[in-house]
């Protein structure tokens, strides 16, 4: 057998430089599963923003059920992570369309942003979401 490729139980086999590399010995699979355990702990310690009961509620709505904490805060953290990448989008959007128009200058930090549809639409364009306003808001 070639020595960069496995033979599997069922006869199939794993191209070079793919998932055989860590039963090939090529790697240390202690050393791989390392940064996931301590991802774990300090998962068990964080506090993510949106509070594990609102998750929790929202996964039991759906039908997933989990007793591990863990895995409701990493969900959390995932909900997180999605909103905030929105957001920032949304914000250099923002950004974007106030370049494009002729204002008066302000001052570095002084310059506030509006969180508006017309910002927040094209930033969840680009995750897929499609939104469209009610008629009564046009």
């Amino acid at each position: 057998m070639d020595s960069k490729m496995v033979d599997y139980n069922d006869g199939a086999s794993s191209p070079p430089g793919g998932a055989d590399q860590l039963t090939n010995g090529n790697t240390d699979s202690k050393a791989l599963g390392q940064p996931l355990s301590d991802f774990l702990l300090q998962l068990e310690d964080y506090t993510p923003t949106i509070p594990d009961a609102v998750t929790a509620n929202y996964l039991q709505s759906y039908g997933f059920e989990t007793s591990d904490p863990r895995i409701t805060r990493l969900i959390s953290l995932a909900a997180q992570k999605f909103i905030s990448d929105v957001a920032n989008d949304a914000l250099q959007h923002c950004k974007t369309r106030g370049a494009s128009q002729n204002t008066k200058p302000t001052k570095g930090k002084d310059r506030r942003y509006t969180l508006t549809m017309e910002d927040l639409t094209p930033a969840l364009a680009d995750y897929g979401i499609t939104v469209k306003k009610p008629n009564y808001f046009m």
